[in-house]
Parts: C-alpha cells; sequence; structure tokens
C-alpha cells in the first residue's frame, strides 16, 4: 500500500483556499478546535461520504489530531479512487506553527484528546490486572491483553481502543450530522 501525500501545516495552510478540508476526528474533538473551513466527518461514518467525496472536484485535506487516522482514512478513500493528502502532525502540528483553530460558536473545550483518553485506559487496565493478578493470576491475562492490542495497533496503525472509546457518550457530546455536512460538501463541490 502506497503512503498518501502528506502536506505539512505551513504547505497545508499557503494552500487552504484550493483545499477541501474533511476532519475525521470524533464531533467533541472537532469541537475543541478544527482548521478553518474544515469539515466534520469521523473516520467512523466515511464510508457513508465516499460518493459525495468520490464526485469532489477539488483536492482534499484529511486533517486528525496527530495525522494516524487522518493517514488511515486517505488510505480507505486511495481504496475507492478517491485521492486525498493528510496533514502530517494533524491539528496539533498546525496549531504548533501558530495557525488559527476554529471553534463552533459556544463549544466549551472539555474532556481529554483520544490518545489521551488511550493511554489512560490503557495504563489503568494494566494496573487493574497486574493488581488482581495478585488475586488469582488468571488476571495478569487482562494485562498481556492490552499489551498485544498495543503491538497489533503499532504494526497497523490501527487503535481499536479509540475506536471503542470514540463510541462513549462524552466523546459525542453532539452526534455528527452528517447529512448536513454531506450538503455542505455537495454544494462546495458545485
Amino acid at each position: 500500500m502506497n503512503s498518501p501525500v502528506a502536506l505539512d501545516a505551513d504547505q497545508a495552510h499557503s494552500r487552504l483556499g484550493e483545499l477541501t478540508v474533511i476532519d475525521v476526528r470524533t464531533p467533541a474533538e472537532y469541537a475543541s478546535g478544527h482548521l478553518p473551513g474544515a469539515l466534520n466527518i469521523p473516520l467512523d461514518r466515511l464510508d457513508r461520504a465516499l460518493p459525495v467525496l468520490a464526485g469532489a472536484g477539488t483536492e482534499l485535506l484529511v486533517v486528525c489530531r496527530s495525522g494516524a487516522r487522518s493517514a488511515n482514512a486517505c488510505a480507505r478513500l486511495a481504496e475507492h479512487g478517491v485521492p486525498a493528502a493528510t496533514l502530517t502532525g494533524g491539528t496539533g502540528a498546525w496549531a504548533e506553527r501558530g495557525h488559527e483553530l476554529h471553534r463552533p460558536a459556544g463549544a466549551v473545550r472539555t474532556g481529554m484528546s483520544m490518545e489521551r483518553q488511550v493511554r489512560l485506559t490503557a495504563g489503568a487496565v494494566v494496573l487493574a490486572g497486574l493488581g488482581l493478578g495478585l488475586l488469582h493470576p488468571a488476571w495478569q491475562l487482562l494485562s498481556a491483553g492490552v499489551a498485544g492490542g498495543l503491538v497489533f495497533s503499532a504494526l497497523t496503525d490501527t487503535c481499536g481502543m479509540a475506536a471503542l472509546l470514540s463510541k462513549f457518550p462524552h466523546n459525542r457530546p453532539r452526534p455528527a450530522d452528517l447529512d448536513a455536512t454531506l450538503a455542505a460538501l455537495a454544494r462546495r463541490l458545485r
């Protein structure tokens, strides 16, 4: 599989007016700050957006927090013949370079980033497995399962724990209005 085309924050900033920006983070992450003009199509709903994205007459730039989910999204898009670039380093790199992040009116930054949630959950489950392993050795399998999941995650550049955590209510304070987003995208692409 080929690596997706990648733009760094400064390249993307200079070309922002000619790109259609798709943010594949959860609605809560998107609300915490996104690139100007970015449309929120969460990664777990990307397949539903494929027909509209396939008709895009502009270049697509896919973003997430760090660049991992957007690279995954670019690969999925490429499988369906939709070329897209990813933002190297994601919104984190964008903000570090001093570029503006937009927040919806009334949005309040709450909660933790998905990456921090994964680290917290993985660490807590490993500690619980080790602690409970003192009571019965079988509980140590819990820690081993998390370790195996982290190795698999690194090898495949996916994260099952993040996919699971993204379904929790605190990560979906408002549902992504995918129909409205796709309608806005279709208007932009005309």
